[in-house]
């Protein structure tokens, strides 16, 4: 079930109540104001933080990394970002160092179980108008369910902002495709692109996510066939680090090059890309993830 924040609700209340008592006033809602045309800029980043355990060797930890991914983001300030893998600690973590968001998730196992696809936003910029999960999966409603030969519960956040310097709503998805099964990868872009028909088709989507499939795969063909998404890579006017790749393993500076692009920013609707960057920071030989970040500037309308 759809979460709706009531804050929201009841904003939406009191104006329709001061559109039937003033004169010379149309009754006016939310919704029908959602397809008027404005311009929002945004800065959107997808980020795979690796999930905490004891195999990482020093300085590859958690605890050594968590402040340099704070310095990652506080450098590139994005408005808006997806982050998979991470679990409630280091989601929690995150909320403590970066004061400046708000963050909306749910564990893949339910509750606070399992990895987060949390979606951390600049919280005096934007207000979550509902919210809600699925898992990919033949029951999607289900929570921790599985299908198509993936062991491993994989989902879907997804969030509807209103965005408080235009005025106007947006859909940001989150996700994580299986790392082994092809059958997954494929069945979970369908899913996607099917459930995102529910959204009000006239509002602009961006998707963030860790897909574990390169460019050209069926995976990427299916959520880039006509009707679908852009990937955001194809279509910026400057992609600055082209010769890379997402997932550096902690000892790949080239990120597996550019075939090795798994982690993407797609859009639907009136979205256009001034730049798009994999962010290959590192401090003092530490990686502050196992994968890179991907980051772009984006005009949404």
């Amino acid at each position: 079930m759809k979460k709706v924040f009531k804050p929201v609700l009841l904003l939406s209340f009191v104006l329709l109540l001061l559109g039937n008592l003033l004169p010379g006033t149309t009754e006016t809602s939310a919704s029908s104001q959602e397809g008027q045309a404005s311009v929002m800029d945004l800065r959107v980043m997808t980020y795979n933080l690796r999930y905490k355990n004891n195999s990482d060797p020093s300085p590859h930890t958690w605890e050594e990394r968590r402040p340099t991914i704070r310095q990652v983001i506080n450098n590139e300030k994005p408005d808006i970002f997806g982050t998979q893998e991470a679990i409630y600690e280091q989601i929690k973590g995150l909320d403590e160092d970066l004061p400046q968001y708000e963050w909306i998730g749910e564990g893949r196992e339910g509750g606070s179980k399992g990895e987060f696809m949390a979606v951390f936003y600049d919280k005096n910029r934007f207000s979550p108008i509902e919210y809600d999960h699925f898992w990919l999966s033949d029951t999607p409603d289900v929570i921790g369910s599985t299908s198509w030969g993936n062991t491993i519960p994989r989902m879907v956040t997804w969030v509807k902002f209103h965005d408080k310097k235009s005025g106007q709503p947006f859909y940001f998805v989150n996700t994580h495709f299986d790392h082994r099964s092809q059958e997954a990868r494929e069945k979970s872009a369908a899913l996607i692109v099917e459930k995102i028909k529910e959204f009000n088709p006239e509002l602009p989507i961006l998707v963030t996510g860790d897909f574990n499939a390169n460019p050209g795969t069926k995976p990427h063909q299916i959520l880039t066939a006509e009707g679908a998404f852009a990937d955001l890579w194809n279509t910026a006017e400057t992609r600055i680090n082209e010769d890379l790749g997402t997932f550096n393993g902690f000892d790949n500076p080239t990120g597996g090059g550019p075939n090795n692009r798994i982690d993407w920013i797609l859009s639907k609707g009136n979205v256009t890309a001034e730049t798009i960057e994999i962010v290959d920071f590192q401090k003092n030989g530490q990686f502050p993830s196992d994968h890179y970040p991907v980051i772009a500037d984006v005009t949404l309308q």
